[in-house]
């Protein structure tokens, strides 16, 4: 069986191995959970896992096994495969505010200035730090299960869109959508009040 998996590693070409190397990966949660059997009680681990590049590329997976390694690794690998990419304003925050939602877990999460820093706890934390991201401010308003925590974070993630996409959606160019934005242009429903004051 090792030596299957060594052909396997060989056969992997130089790109998958050097992203792999950038990929930062960290525990979120680990669960020991009995089964209850004629002989008494059997143990298995359930490691919750988030991995990420740093540069805008988040996943995460749930491993279970008999031994906590390996329940991290499966869940390593899952991670891997369901990971998710962000666009990131100045590869440094989020583009605008978003909420997520995932069963009783609530989350909101702002975009920041420089120097602000992760102001996030626990598993909203580990997320947006292997995401890359370096001023946002995270709030959760629910439940504190930290596989909730962890879906409903990335849910909030997956709802970011960058000016680009907007402008892509609208028919648009780039300029006209941050043009609006930067110049405080008066939204119709205030030029309306203006009319009518």
């Amino acid at each position: 069986m090792a030596r299957r998996d060594d052909n396997r590693r060989d056969n992997r070409n130089p790109r998958e191995e050097e992203r792999d190397s950038e990929i930062v990966e960290k525990l979120v949660h680990i669960n020991r959970v009995a089964a209850t059997v004629k002989g008494g009680r059997r143990f298995s681990f359930a490691a919750l896992m988030v991995v990420g590049d740093q540069k805008g590329r988040v996943g995460f997976g749930h491993g279970k096994a008999r031994e906590v390694p390996e329940a991290i690794r499966k869940a390593t690998e899952e991670a891997k495969k369901t990971m998710i990419r962000v666009p990131l304003r100045e590869s440094r925050t989020l583009h605008h505010d978003g909420n997520g939602r995932w069963g009783a877990g609530k989350v909101m999460v702002r975009s920041a200035p420089p120097g602000t820093g992760v102001i996030a706890g626990g598993p909203m934390r580990a997320v947006l730090e292997t995401l890359g991201v370096q001023d946002v401010v995270g709030k959760s308003v629910g439940s504190s299960n930290p596989y909730n925590m962890v879906r409903a974070t990335f849910e909030a993630l997956k709802a970011q869109s960058s000016p680009r996409q907007v402008a892509a959606k609208r028919g648009k160019k780039v300029s006209d959508v941050i043009g609006r934005r930067a110049d405080g242009a008066s939204t119709p429903a205030a030029e309306t009040v203006d009319a009518e004051g």
